[in-house]
């Protein structure tokens, strides 16, 4: 029995970071897990950008809004959870996530969550786990469970890793050149095409 987990942005959605920060004409915001592997630095990095620039979650969640999954997400997911469990796996916040999900089919995610303080204003956040993404890859194999995984940063290398096939999807070049073993796609097709052959090998 195999269960597949995916990370969201830059798999299946656009990087929301990104987009605020398109939106909002702040350069420093488009660091992601791909430029900064330490997830607490870049967030706490991007924190400190939304206080000096007065930035509250409403003004992320606008942007959010606005955001489409990638050309062909909804229907790779939709195909892939005919087959197997699909659950994703991501370092987004539950106050960034659930539009996106509904846009998506409202599949299983496992993310964490913001602190939000009276004014709307970030000040924190709380992970769902430490490592979250490779525990959740353990506990699924711990209860009888195999496990595929893709994703494209470096936050998503330990849950490939551990899960009896991982892949990357769409990552940057540094990324795909340094972890060469695993096979990297830029076609939710050929991530199909991998993850059937590895469930009905």
């Amino acid at each position: 029995m195999y269960i597949t987990c995916l990370d969201l942005e830059g798999v299946l959605v656009p990087e929301i970071w990104i987009a605020f920060s398109e939106e909002t004409h702040i350069n420093e915001l488009r660091l992601t897990t791909r430029d900064i592997p330490d997830y607490d630095v870049l967030m706490k990095k991007r924190i400190d950008i939304l206080k000096e620039h007065k930035l509250s979650l409403k003004d992320i969640q606008n942007t959010i809004e606005k955001i489409e999954p990638m050309e062909g997400a909804k229907e790779f997911l939709d195909e892939l959870r005919s087959i197997c469990q699909v659950i994703i796996l991501s370092d987004t916040f539950t106050q960034f996530a659930a539009p996106l999900m509904k846009k998506l089919g409202m599949p299983t995610i496992f993310c964490n969550i913001l602190n939000i303080d009276k004014n709307n204003m970030i000040y924190d956040y709380t992970l769902r786990q430490e490592n979250g993404k490779f525990h959740a890859i353990k506990a699924f194999q711990s209860i009888g469970y195999k496990t595929i995984a893709a994703g494209d940063s470096f936050n998503d290398l330990e849950m490939i890793k551990q899960s009896e096939a991982g892949f990357l999807f769409r990552p940057p070049k540094h990324i795909a050149q340094e972890y060469s073993q695993f096979p990297a796609f830029t076609e939710y097709a050929q991530l199909l095409d991998a993850i059937k052959k590895q469930i009905f090998q």
